[in-house]
């Protein structure tokens, strides 16, 4: 098999819950790493519950996983709407230079003017 490239598609063989499977992919490191914190979460799941079907343990480990995921967006997205106090006072500062260079001209085109 290959890639949209034409190149050989190289397959990573992982472990998860006790099932082998050949996964595809770009970077090896990070599937196996995937691998293993999927098999880790659903090893944790059966841990603590008296069930040994392994779809059940699946699909909890994938609900537990979807709320890290869910909770580290929300945190992400709660900082990038939270003003940085430094540029407030950047941007301040910045407007009120700005306002007085404008003052200073309105003030100077009125003294040449003499109104």
């Amino acid at each position: 098999m290959t890639d949209e490239n034409g190149a050989p598609r190289s397959y990573v063989t992982v472990e998860v819950y006790d099932q082998i499977y050949h996964l595809s992919g770009q970077d090896e490191e990070h599937i196996r790493a995937l691998a293993a914190r999927v098999d880790a979460k659903m090893r944790a799941v059966a841990g603590l519950g008296h069930t040994a079907d392994s779809l059940r343990v699946a699909v909890l480990a994938a609900l537990n996983l979807a709320d890290e995921l869910s909770q580290l967006e929300r945190a992400t997205q709660a900082q990038t709407q939270r003003p940085d106090p430094r540029s407030d006072l950047r941007f301040g500062h910045a407007r009120a230079v700005s306002l007085r260079g404008l003052l200073d001209e309105v003030l100077e085109d009125e003294r040449k003017t003499g109104s």
